[in-house]
């Protein structure tokens, strides 16, 4: 994929030298007007060991329970494409974010909850739930091979959390409308193709995809952009849902990582292969840049390393909350009123 390549490495040398250098703000390429620093807890000798005490806290959960990291990346997800990353998405209450049904089945909240405490007895009242958020996501997708790409912090904690703010998309929707939506959140197609990478791991519920399996826009027949192989072996997994109250299965997004939930390029093989379990993804393949950015990683892992690594960093630069804005929340479940 020569032209995102082109496009890519000059950014993502920016912003290598940039952390290289100790400059205090995030790379202009990133987002413009962020106001980020590097190791910033050390930086201003508030809370000098808090990334430490973070990862060692998610090396502990990984190894109990693999699942961490697609939840955290999810989680992270649902919180920055929002209200930005505030860490509005781990505020309780009967009308948060939490409830909004794009967020049935989040998880990871206990995770956070247990890294605040520890950060709470040893820097009381500094460090964010927001950059407790990013950066326990990072140390999480590095367990499961990822790069440990930079997260630049000094975020501060949002206020408020509605249910009525959650604008995710379907998973259902096509390339077009998925591009349109991250352009609105300033990120490009190849952050778009990037992150729906995330998907190399986790799992989906069947509600999400049995229309593809068995009344594709009303057709009564399978999406035709599916390989007749994987149709057959999805209906095994997700039966019609045929009566009201019926069980909603979960069923991994990548066959290949499954409950190993490692972080590989077989997402895209499979986008290649006409077998990605949810609409988007397999919509990747009928845009002409999206199908370049899945040809180049399919064929090279560490392309998409990289490229995972500057659209992470992208993403967890979108409306933070830095200087006096917002709050750091002593509980990350709720505001400090």
């Amino acid at each position: 994929m020569r032209k995102a390549t082109f496009v890519f490495f000059p950014l993502l040398l920016a912003l290598a030298l940039s952390l290289c250098l100790g400059f205090a703000s995030a790379a202009s390429s990133l987002q413009p007007g962020v106001k980020l620093v590097w190791h910033y807890y050390k930086v201003h000798n508030t809370c000098a060991n808090a990334e430490v005490f973070i990862k060692h806290q998610v090396k502990k959960f990984w190894n109990q329970d693999k699942s961490i990291t697609p939840k955290l990346l999810r989680l992270l997800y649902s919180d920055c494409f929002v209200n930005g990353c505030d860490a509005s998405i781990l505020l309780d209450g009967t009308n948060t974010e939490k409830k909004a049904p794009q967020n049935r089945g989040l998880g990871g909240f206990v995770i956070i909850d247990k890294i605040k405490t520890v950060l709470e007895k040893r820097c009381p009242g500094v460090v964010s739930c927001a950059d407790i958020l990013n950066l326990a996501t990072r140390d999480a997708v590095h367990l499961a091979g990822a790069p440990s790409y930079p997260v630049l912090t000094g975020r501060r904690d949002g206020l408020t959390s509605t249910a009525a703010s959650v604008d995710l998309p379907s998973p259902s929707i096509s390339w077009e409308e998925a591009l349109a939506y991250f352009k609105s959140k300033s990120l490009d197609v190849l952050d778009l193709g990037t992150l729906l990478g995330a998907h190399s791991m986790g799992r989906t519920h069947c509600s999400y995809i049995v229309d593809r399996l068995y009344n594709f826009n009303g057709t009564r027949k399978p999406d035709p952009s599916m390989a007749t192989s994987f149709v057959t072996e999805m209906r095994k997994l997700c039966p019609q849902r045929l009566k009201k109250g019926q069980t909603d299965p979960l069923v991994f997004l990548n066959q290949e990582s499954g409950s190993k939930y490692k972080f590989t390029q077989s997402y895209y093989s499979r986008i290649r292969s006409q077998k990605a379990a949810l609409r988007i993804d397999q919509q990747l393949l009928y845009g002409n840049d999206t199908a370049q950015i899945i040809e180049e990683f399919a064929a090279g892992f560490e392309d998409f390393r990289k490229s995972f690594s500057l659209s992470m960093s992208r993403m967890g630069n979108i409306n933070v909350l830095t200087g006096n804005q917002g709050e750091i929340r002593r509980i990350c479940n709720r505001t400090n009123n």
